[in-house]
């Protein structure tokens, strides 16, 4: 028989355990306060970010029909190649885009230049250096005094000023997104062992460019439109310059020379160096010394202790140190990821902060391709990336290797594109028009560049698809179909957006059909 004593302590610990009950109960709905909280608070940002942002410019979008395309304007140079796609494409004109692709051999620097238009560059292969110079920022890389002794590179004007000193230098390397801003002056340097490619979008359209939806290049040296040469309009213009005799140097050739020697303070024989009207290397120029200062050439000093830290400066905090880069070549970077099928890397504003105020995106994706015997045995079982289209952005994508199949429906339902798509090309899917990709037998890689830095994609099959959230009478009396198809038709695909390859029919036949062909061939031999 149970006491005071004991039934008191009874009563105490229900007390207790329901007040343990009372407080996880209250931290449970305070977690999903706070998590519904976030969400709205990121959708309200999102939609924020839509109606306060500037307007894209309206461009005409009547499209009949798509194309791969590949660059039809090639320049040579000392020490590289540069490509452009023809700008006055209607697809072009439609998402307000240029597309560029560089080629540096070795050692090749692409001059220091700056575009009207912002824009994202991938690299396709190889590594090297870019050097951005914001306005207004510190020079915050020096070279020792000292160290430039050693080296037999002091000159009187390096010991009245000391080392040499310059803005942030920044490595890159093969599967980088780098995010450049309109404006600002650039250069590229190959530092590898191996050809640097490149692949531009350049973002026209965009509020940031107040000029007309031509890109332009603004070449700070050098002479990047020798005589002979020929491009797009902007370039046949610099073309028609050179046949009327008329010097097509960088810009500083434009100044009067007595004026910029002045600004500089130099003599008239250096401001003619400057003004590049005999230098006939092009964009591209080989500079076999370039012993440029950056963090990962040197070897970092470990922390020990006892050493005092330096304290911070708010440095870290400005617009000088920014981050430009981000790799979505590596598997582990993926967002998307079905073994069988392949993987997918996004992106956006959330991930790389620029890109708000650049307003583009990016997106990686790898398609697998089937075995050989898969293929022998069950037929085509490539991957497949389900039907979908941008709710709020052009997509620009570019094949980095492979090939594979494309097809693309517009708004009245009628088919813009439907076919094979290789290493190289170029293909631009406006605003809302479907599109589905499928992998050839080499796999297929590609980068699509989006017109929206938070890019949507809304896709038609597969776990996440439109299908699969509407109820079984919306898709039963749409289709006009039977409950069984209905739900065959929402639930056979429980992937997300990358599937593996299903079994054809007819597949024992298309094996019996390989086995013959290779005792035909066997026999020949």
């Amino acid at each position: 028989m149970p006491t005071a004593s004991s039934t008191s302590s009874e009563v105490m610990v229900g007390f207790r355990w329901s007040g343990t009950l009372g407080t996880l109960s209250s931290m449970a709905s305070c977690c999903f306060s706070q998590i519904e909280q976030q969400q709205s608070f990121l959708w309200e940002k999102l939609q924020q970010q839509q109606q306060h942002r500037p307007a894209r410019a309206k461009t005409d979008c009547q499209i009949q029909s798509l194309n791969a395309r590949e660059p039809t304007r090639k320049f040579d140079s000392e020490a590289g190649t540069t490509e452009f796609w023809e700008r006055d494409l209607e697809e072009f004109e439609c998402a307000g885009v240029a597309a560029v692709r560089n080629n540096i051999q070795p050692q090749g620097l692409l001059l220091p230049h700056y575009n009207n238009a912002p824009q994202l560059i991938y690299i396709v292969q190889g590594r090297g250096l870019l050097g951005l110079v914001i306005p207004g920022c510190a020079e915050t890389f020096e070279t020792p005094q000292s160290e430039r002794r050693t080296r037999g590179e002091q000159s009187r004007e390096a010991e009245s000023h000391g080392g040499d000193r310059h803005q942030k230098v920044r490595q890159f390397q093969q599967g980088d997104v780098l995010a450049l801003p309109a404006g600002f002056t650039l250069w590229l340097y190959n530092n590898g062992q191996e050809n640097l490619v490149t692949v531009a979008l350049l973002d026209t359209a965009n509020p940031i460019n107040q000029l007309d939806l031509e890109f332009r290049h603004f070449f700070l040296a050098g002479n990047p439109h020798p005589k002979g040469l020929s491009g797009s309009r902007y370039e046949e213009e610099i073309k028609s310059r050179s046949e009327q005799h008329l010097q097509s140097g960088n810009f500083i050739d434009g100044y009067d020379p007595d004026l910029i020697a002045k600004v500089f303070n130099v003599d008239r024989e250096l401001v003619t160096r400057l003004e590049g009207r005999e230098d006939q290397r092009g964009q591209i120029i080989r500079a076999e010394r370039f012993d440029v200062l950056s963090p990962e050439f040197e070897q970092e000093q470990p922390y020990r202790p006892g050493r005092e830290r330096p304290r911070p400066n708010g440095l870290e905090q400005t617009i000088c140190t920014m981050r430009l880069r981000e790799n979505l070549g590596r598997p582990s970077r993926a967002d998307v990821y079905n073994p069988r099928g392949g993987r997918v890397s996004t992106l956006n504003s959330n991930k790389l902060p620029i890109l708000n105020w650049l307003q583009l995106s990016a997106e990686r994706g790898v398609l697998y391709q089937a075995s050989l015997y898969l293929r022998l045995i069950y037929g085509n079982r490539n991957a497949v990336m389900a039907p979908y289209w941008n709710t709020n952005a052009h997509s620009i994508i570019y094949i980095i290797r492979g090939n594979g199949r494309f097809q693309v429906v517009g708004d009245a339902g009628n088919s813009v594109f439907d076919g094979e798509v290789k290493e190289g090309q170029m293909i631009i899917v406006p605003q809302n028009f479907a599109i589905v990709k499928k992998a050839g037998d080499q796999g297929l890689e590609y980068i699509a560049f989006k017109t929206n830095d938070q890019a949507m994609t809304n896709p038609l099959a597969g776990r996440l698809s439109a299908i699969r959230a509407m109820p079984e009478e919306v898709l039963m009396n749409s289709y006009q179909i039977s409950r069984q198809d209905a739900r065959r038709l929402k639930y056979n695909r429980e992937e997300a957006t990358v599937f593996a390859g299903r079994r054809s029919t007819g597949h024992s036949t298309r094996a019996m059909e390989y086995a013959l062909n290779a005792v035909e061939a066997f026999l020949k031999v």
